[in-house]
């Protein structure tokens, strides 16, 4: 029997007083055309990112395969940027099932793509803080 996922589920916006979240399986064309997302957010991506990335590459694989030396790095982390993520429990002692755990940029950037996939790392959301966007200088 064969499990149907409706990708649009893992494809959200919301906000706190603090934070905005982006589901990872939105792509950069798709922010840009949902009318909820910030203003300045869509500036930074039409002014910035699109140089570094194609449009059509969602923020999971995005971030999945992120470097240090590039520029989107750079700016992800001026913009104080947090992975919500799920992973193994224990890859070590192959616990079963998955643990949710919230990276920052410089963490996840910190582990080459073996280490992800020994974890069993899987790019579940985006959380830009609001204060760093306002601080942001376009």
């Amino acid at each position: 029997m064969q499990n149907i996922v409706n990708e649009d589920d893992f494809k959200y916006y919301m906000q706190d007083i603090e934070r905005y979240y982006f589901g990872a399986r939105y792509n950069y064309n798709e922010l840009l055309n949902n009318e909820m997302v910030p203003f300045k957010f869509k500036t930074i991506i039409t002014k910035y990112i699109k140089d570094e990335v194609d449009l059509d590459t969602s923020l999971e694989s995005h971030l999945y395969y992120i470097e240090k030396d590039s520029f989107d790095y750079k700016l992800y982390r001026q913009l104080r940027l947090r992975i919500r993520t799920s992973q193994y429990k224990d890859p070590l002692n192959h616990e079963k099932g998955f643990k949710e755990k919230v990276y920052t940029i410089e963490q996840l950037v910190k582990m080459n793509k073996d280490e992800k996939e020994e974890k069993g790392i899987i790019i579940r959301e985006l959380i830009i803080s609001k204060l760093a966007l306002l601080g942001f200088s376009i």
